[in-house]
Formats: C-alpha cells, structure tokens, sequence
C-alpha cells in the first residue's frame, strides 16, 4: 500500500512530505524513532479518515477519562458555580437561552464548528457573548483540546443602536406615574446616573445630609459611587423613608420586573428604544454637554476607565470652544 507521507532528514532535523501536493512539514525531532512513529500517525490518519476522532478519543479518554462524556452543560453549570451574587444570577438566566439546547448534551470533543455556528445563527446577540465565554472556558480548562471556533472566526458582536433618556421623556414618564415610590425612583436614576439595581438598593444611610452627598458601592463592580446632589433631589429625598431601605419593594423584586414594569409605563406614554439603563446613558450624556469634568462624571458613574464613560456619553452633542478663547478665559467660557 502506498503511502501518503514520506520521510527524510535534511541538517539533522527530519521532515514528511505529502506525496500528492509535495508539500514539506518540519517533524521538528533529530530522533528517527520519534520521526517514524510520527510520520506513521500522518499515513494512518490519511488512510483511515473515518477512524481518526475513535483515535484521538481513545488517546483523550487516557488522559482525562471524563472527556469522552463531558457536554457542554456540564461546563455550563461548572461556570454558574465559580460565580456569585448578580453575576451568578445572570449567568443563570444565560444558560437557559433555546438557542444552546442543540449544545446541551453534545459531548465537547463531537462538537464542530457547524454545531457552534447554528446555534449563534439561531439565538441573539448575548448569545454570541456568552457561547464565546462558555467555549473559551472550557479550553482554558483544557477540557476541549483544540478550539471549536478560532477567534477570528466567531461572527462580530453587533449591539443595538443605544441612546439615553430625554428631558422630555422623562417628564412623560413622571406625568404618568401614578406610584409616588416609583415616581421618586425615576427622579433619582435621572439625577444620579445610577443602574437600575444600585438606586433600587439605596438607604437612608447612604444619604450624608450635612455635606448634601450619596454613597453607595456599585452592586456589579463593588465600585464606591459618591455623588453630591442638589435641591431637586433633596426634595425628593424628604418624601421617602428617614431609615432603611429608600426604595423597599422596588428593593425586593428582580431586575427583570423592574425592567418589565418600566417597559409596560413607557407603551402608556408612548416611548419606544429605551429602558431603565437608559437613564445611566442619559445622565452621561448631559453631564458632557454641560462640560461637567470627566473626573466628576467617572466618580459619580462608579467606573475607573474612561473608556467606559466616553462609551455611555459618545451620543452626546458638544460644541468646543476656540481655544484662543479657552486660554484667555482659563476655563469653559460660558454659553
């Protein structure tokens, strides 16, 4: 029987050479037994195609015996498990996205790329985001031994078009507003620029009235949020509890039904292309065009990268002053 490959040594280093395309492959070993052994696998694999993931599988399940029945839901629930608080919890829910049903019970090492390709196809942009952390999990425990899909080749993650709340928005949202809890709500994420979770959670004791702040630490990152406010929000603050929770039943159901409660307000005034993070992209925005310092803006936003912040207020409209007129006056002129 002919075979495909054949080998050679040239400088000491021994080589195999495809016999149909005459391409030359460094073996990268000066030992002829290694070379021979090596160059066997090449013309076993060339001979019997459909034999060679039985093989690897055999040489895998030596190694790790679990990894001939390890699925994909297994490093599912494995992830859940390293997680806690919020990011458990949405890890959760991602888990349970239909479009990874295909992938559930597939083994790891049957799985190609079509498998990870249709499913992308079938399910949403957080599907993209969190297949791609479940796959790349699972290589870095090297319970896949070689990557489904390589980076270049996961489809680009294309998030919706994103825009904060407007003035006039918001004035609709509060004219409707019946709750005078979920009125206050909607007052304070629109003067503090926090994430739907954190104004939820605030207490009075997060109010320091001496010096007119608000701390809190961010629920997502941990990240201290300090902020000071004015006469708008102190109004609003005299009319809630003086101890405890500001906001307790607000603080005691999900980010799902406070979404769903806002989105259910918004068809009553008809607002479309907007939620309750909206109000953290609207904040950001206006903070820039009043010329409200990056500093400031990052402090009160809870985020240490600029990045972040230039992200949330990148829709907003600035028109910069000459700068002639910039060192003259030592600062913003006013306009």
């Amino acid at each position: 029987m002919k075979h495909q490959f054949n080998l050679f040594q040239r400088a000491g280093i021994f080589y195999c050479e495809d016999t149909a395309t005459g391409k030359q492959t460094s073996l990268r070993t000066r030992d002829r037994a290694d070379a021979e052994r090596l160059l066997h696998v090449k013309n076993e694999a060339a001979h019997q195609p459909a034999m060679n993931l039985q093989i690897a599988q055999v040489y895998l399940q030596h190694g790790d015996p679990a990894m001939a029945t390890r699925t994909w839901q297994t490093v599912m629930e494995q992830i859940v498990t390293t997680k806690h608080g919020n990011t458990q919890v949405r890890w959760r829910s991602a888990i349970k996205d239909k479009a990874l049903d295909s992938l559930r019970q597939l083994r790891l090492i049957e799985t190609s790329a079509e498998h990870f390709l249709a499913a992308l196809k079938a399910g949403r942009v957080s599907t993209n985001i969190y297949l791609r952390r479940i796959h790349h999990y699972a290589v870095s425990l090297h319970w896949l031994p070689w990557p489904v899909l390589p980076k270049r080749n996961w489809p680009t993650i294309q998030f919706k078009e994103k825009r904060g709340i407007t003035l006039e928005e918001h004035r609709k949202i509060i004219a409707r507003e019946q709750n005078p809890a979920k009125r206050a709500y909607y007052g304070l994420l629109w003067h503090l620029g926090g994430a739907q979770s954190d104004i939820a959670n605030l207490t009075a004791e997060d109010i320091d009235w001496e010096r007119k702040t608000i701390a809190y630490c961010r629920c997502k990152t941990g990240v201290v949020s300090l902020i000071s406010f004015g006469a708008e929000v102190s109004e609003i603050l005299r009319n809630l509890p003086t101890k405890g929770r500001l906001f307790p039943t607000l603080a005691a159901v999900t980010t799902g039904r406070r979404s769903t409660a806002f989105g259910c307000r918004l068809k009553t005034v008809g607002i479309s292309g907007v939620s309750l993070h909206s109000y953290r992209y609207g904040w950001a925005e206006r903070a820039k065009e009043a010329g409200y310092p990056e500093r400031f803006a990052m402090q009160a936003l809870g985020h240490s990268s600029k990045a972040v912040h230039r992200a949330y207020a990148k829709k907003a409209q600035v028109t910069l002053p000459p700068l002639e007129d910039y060192e003259k006056c030592g600062r913003m002129p006013q306009r």
